[in-house]
């Protein structure tokens, strides 16, 4: 009963292939220093080239990108097929036009029950704040709604 952002997560492997998975699992540790988290099914078949590379990057999905996270979940195809993407500063493959991107250096992992929990120490960071993120609540897609317009005060701001 918790929802989710939608997210993938993409790497180069040693061998120059190019590994990419949709994952709900990512969460902000800590500011300073930068650190997200994610995790993998240990039965995942890109857990090998996971835990062999350096660096990887989790890219942030809109609204829009329904189905490039349905493609990215998909099994027994190429799943880079008609997807745009540039490289970024670590050799990471960047999906264009998502939400937010996190390029991260693999800093830990540890194995908890059936995943892998990925630690990654964020070394570059792009985001669009105009775009709607792409939701997953029970099994379905989703995109957010405004539920009014009063933000949360900024206690500098409302001193009185």
């Amino acid at each position: 009963m918790f929802a989710t952002g939608v997210t993938i997560v993409t790497m180069r492997a040693k061998s120059g292939q190019l590994i990419g998975l949709t994952a709900n699992s990512f969460n902000s540790v800590s500011l300073e220093p930068p650190l997200v988290l994610w995790s993998l099914a240990r039965k995942a078949a890109s857990l090998v080239a996971m835990c062999e590379t350096s660096h990887y990057a989790i890219n942030v999905l809109t609204a829009e990108q329904q189905a490039l996270a349905e493609q990215f979940a998909r099994r027994d195809i190429d799943r880079w097929a008609g997807v745009d993407y540039t490289i970024g500063a670590s050799g990471a493959p960047l999906l264009t036009n998502v939400a937010a991107t996190f390029e991260c250096f693999n800093r830990s992992r540890y194995e908890e029950g059936d995943h892998v929990i990925f630690v990654g120490q964020v070394e570059h960071c792009t985001h669009h704040s105009e775009t709607s993120p792409l939701l997953y609540h029970g099994g379905r897609f989703f995109t957010e709604h405004l539920l009014g317009d009063a933000a949360v005060a900024d206690e500098k701001h409302t001193s009185r």
